[in-house]
């Protein structure tokens, strides 16, 4: 018989249990996984969001824990909405060990008023979805795509005539691109939380039933603190020269202990559009990671598949997609 509970965060064997049956779900699935580290796990149940709330479950038979759900959303905007993944141990699939875990996890959502449950799943690179084990579990739930981005994966080192040629694509007249490691300085504070406020309104997001959300300096600095508790940071940003005003900026995650980085936003803004910004600022983030960390074999990074500016910017660098991500969404309201 399958029972699931919920995982005590201070329960640090169930803890890892529930790490190391995730890792074994991602990494029979995915050759090009980035799946979340023990450390960053540990980390998020030990020093809670204090705008997200999360909960753990796991599904036993008998002793043996055979699936994990990760379930969770906000508690200041889009209350209505949550995120949700599940993972069954591969060969303890088609028993009904997944299911469980939904119906476990939709209940605990549909009590806290969730209407809208989102979780994503992987397939091989040009994938349409269907056929594929994840994508056919989450429509037999319910689920129905809203949003499909491609994983995409850039080989360390690139090359100097590379780097050269990359150069030579950037506007210099009209910005200077300013970077840092680690948290933002507080002279840029104010304008760096405009363009993440931004960006969470112009990021592109399918027909996902989301609202855009205000990052004021508290919210940034708090998920600052969480991140940097297991990553590393670059962040590039790009200040037009007549007036000081800031059109747009890249970020860069460095897991402790691993040898990829996560390219995260990218973002111009846009009324700085058409001075090659973007380029000009993933090659500065890209730069600053090979003198400094030049240990890292690879960078991934997850771009709208409609996003076509940013797609091409991506292949210019010599991205190649590994695999398609789809947004799944059920509506319960």
């Amino acid at each position: 018989m399958i029972v699931v509970s919920e995982v005590d965060p201070a329960d640090e064997p169930t803890l890892r249990a529930f790490w190391e049956t995730e890792q074994a779900s991602v990494w029979h699935d995915r050759q090009y996984a980035i799946p979340r580290s023990w450390e960053r796990l540990r980390s998020m149940m030990a020093h809670p969001n204090d705008w997200y709330r999360r909960t753990l479950l796991v599904a036993r038979d008998g002793d043996a824990l055979v699936g994990v759900a990760d379930l969770g959303g906000s508690i200041t905007d889009n209350l209505h909405l949550a995120d949700l993944e599940i993972h069954v141990l591969p060969e303890r699939r088609r028993e009904g060990i997944g299911r469980a875990l939904h119906d476990e996890a939709a209940r605990r959502l549909r009590a806290d008023g969730r209407t809208s449950v989102v979780g994503e799943v992987y397939c091989p690179a040009g994938s349409q979805g269907s056929g594929e084990a994840a994508y056919d579990f989450a429509a037999a739930m319910g689920y129905a795509p809203v949003h499909s981005e491609d994983h995409l994966m850039l080989a360390l080192p690139v090359g100097g005539r590379e780097v050269e040629r990359l150069r030579g694509k950037v506007d210099k007249t009209a910005y200077d691109v300013l970077t840092w490691t680690g948290p933002c300085p507080e002279e840029h504070l104010e304008q760096f939380c405009e363009m993440h406020t931004r960006m969470s309104s112009d990021v592109p997001v399918g027909e996902i039933d989301y609202e855009p959300v205000l990052i004021d300096p508290e919210r940034l600095r708090g998920r600052e603190e969480r991140v940097f508790r297991s990553f590393d940071g670059i962040t590039s940003v790009a200040r037009r020269r007549a007036d000081g005003v800031f059109g747009g900026y890249s970020q860069l995650y460095l897991p402790h202990g691993a040898d990829y980085v996560y390219q995260d936003d990218t973002l111009v803004m846009p009324e700085h559009r058409g001075h090659r910004l973007g380029t000009a600022l993933k090659l500065a983030t890209l730069e600053l990671l090979q003198r400094e960390s030049p240990d890292r074999r690879a960078i991934h990074t997850d771009t709208a598949v409609d996003n076509h500016a940013m797609q091409a910017t991506n292949l210019d660098f010599g991205y190649r997609p590994v695999e398609r991500m789809y947004e799944m969404q059920r509506r319960d309201g």
